[in-house]
């Protein structure tokens, strides 16, 4: 039977990281853990609870009660909490536009860096999602913080212009200048003030850098499950 393996991918907003890590799953029979909607899933259930993002008390503790339960299943990770799906309602524009104040609260990625160690490590042991294969875990402090001894780290990013044609793209359809500029606040703004709180911009030592700049998402995903197959052949 393969080791179980996990592979951790962090990025900017637009780098292609969720696309790619979902994909990297489906085709490696691997669990996904999509680290950045549990941040949105904490928005979402302050807002639901009332509780004002800016009090940073508050939000850690409503965090610290949160009901929630994420899918791995990358075919369909369906997100659920307080037993409504809000795998939907989490990438609303009215999320997008707030969900910092929730990512930067120190306690809140205390909390939920946890949480998302023991999916991983659930994930490594025979039962879980995948069958006990392992998982892909993407977000912005996942090869440094929470899973630094992963098998397999990558920084996956991009220029700014192509990241934000990526994104007004996925979000309006189109790559002209109104789309581009519509976009520009959550792309770049967002990873300004997540950028205060961990570091997604540079590869930590022992970090895989890919550039998808010039990449298609079939193009990126090849790179990447060369650098899986190469890690599991040193492993043997």
């Amino acid at each position: 039977m393969t080791a179980p393996v996990t592979v951790a991918i962090d990025g900017p907003s637009g780098s292609g990281k969720s696309t790619i890590s979902r994909r990297l799953a489906a085709a490696e029979g691997l669990a996904y853990l999509d680290t950045g909607a549990m941040y949105r899933a904490a928005t979402w259930w302050c807002r639901r609870r009332g509780v004002e993002l800016t009090d940073a008390a508050a939000v850690a503790a409503a965090t610290e009660v949160m009901p929630l339960d994420m899918g791995v299943d990358p075919g369909d990770p369906t997100i659920t909490c307080d037993g409504v799906d809000i795998t939907a309602a989490i990438r609303l524009s009215e999320i997008s536009s707030v969900v910092s104040a929730v990512a930067t609260n120190l306690d809140v990625r205390a909390q939920l860096r946890e949480r998302q160690r023991a999916i991983i490590a659930a994930e490594r042991r025979p039962g879980g999602h995948s069958g006990g294969r392992g998982i892909v875990a993407e977000g912005r402090d996942i090869t440094t913080v929470v899973a630094p001894d992963a098998d397999v780290r990558i920084l996956l990013t991009a220029d700014e212009a192509a990241r934000l044609a990526r994104r007004a793209r996925e979000l309006h359809g189109t790559v002209d200048d109104r789309a581009i500029a519509a976009t520009r606040d959550e792309v770049v703004g967002r990873d300004a003030q997540d950028s205060t709180v961990s570091t997604f911009l540079t590869a930590a030592d022992g970090v895989v850098t890919i550039d998808s700049s010039a990449l298609d998402i079939d193009q990126t995903l090849a790179v990447v499950r060369r650098v899986v197959a190469q890690a599991r052949q040193e492993e043997q």
